[in-house]
């Protein structure tokens, strides 16, 4: 299943009882950023890393799946 990574930095800042005043402020942006990162499926890595320091969660290890393909075992040999 995709990772909707706006709702799952949404749920985090809820369970840390924080507000979106707070993270706005951290992240020196207006509150409306905020609500618009909530509604994004995807995000710039940048941004993604600034909000996993001021939340304390790597929030990339969402995009990691311990079932993952491994490219090397399906690779074409191409000689």
């Amino acid at each position: 299943m995709p990772v909707h990574i706006g709702k799952e930095i949404k749920a985090e800042l809820r369970r840390q009882e924080r507000g979106v005043s707070w993270l706005a402020y951290k992240l020196h942006c207006d509150r409306t950023n905020v609500y618009d990162i909530f509604k994004r499926e995807g995000i710039d890595t940048r941004l993604l890393e600034r909000i996993s320091i001021i939340l304390n969660r790597n929030f990339f290890s969402l995009y990691c799946r311990e079932d993952s393909i491994d490219v090397e075992d399906n690779s074409t040999d191409v000689s």
